[in-house]
């Protein structure tokens, strides 16, 4: 078995969410601080994704893909085995959340929302939001690819 097979087995809860940021401030560094060591399991973790090379070098309106002038892409990955602890293992997730949401851009990867994410759809996907809806009522106006965070035609 291989280690990520380990650290991520088949059954876990799966709980998270995710920014972009233009730059890790002093602040957004002190809230990573603060609660990156409260991770509840082992399995839970916070990813710090850098964005920089060709995504740099297409423009925000060229794909669906808005956030450009970010550097890094983070996420809040809470993973669990035991469903009696969904809500500690939630809070943990929410709170961090809560402590680097207003030191972000609006939106995050979308690969990387919870179900209850859908809100930010628009967001994620910045000024390209109104062209993937024209698309997506041309060639899916009955709304087959559905599952996640969806664009709706």
């Amino acid at each position: 078995m291989d280690r990520l097979a380990k650290l991520v087995p088949a059954g876990l809860q799966h709980y998270w969410k995710a920014n972009f940021v233009k730059e890790l401030t002093d602040d957004a560094i002190a809230a990573h601080l603060e609660h990156g060591p409260k991770v509840p399991v082992v399995n839970s973790t916070v990813h710090i994704y850098p964005i920089n090379g060709a995504a740099h070098r297409v423009g925000s309106a060229d794909t669906a893909f808005a956030y450009r002038e970010a550097n890094f892409a983070t996420v809040i990955a809470g993973m669990w085995p035991d469903p009696a602890e969904n809500e500690a293992n939630t809070a943990w997730v929410r709170d961090y959340y809560a402590a680097t949401a207003p030191l972000s851009e609006e939106g995050g990867y979308i690969n990387f929302m919870a179900g209850d994410d859908q809100d930010r759809i628009r967001a994620n996907y910045g000024a390209n939001y109104d062209r993937l809806v024209a698309i997506k009522r041309t060639y899916d106006p009955d709304n087959l690819f559905r599952v996640n965070q969806n664009i709706r035609p």
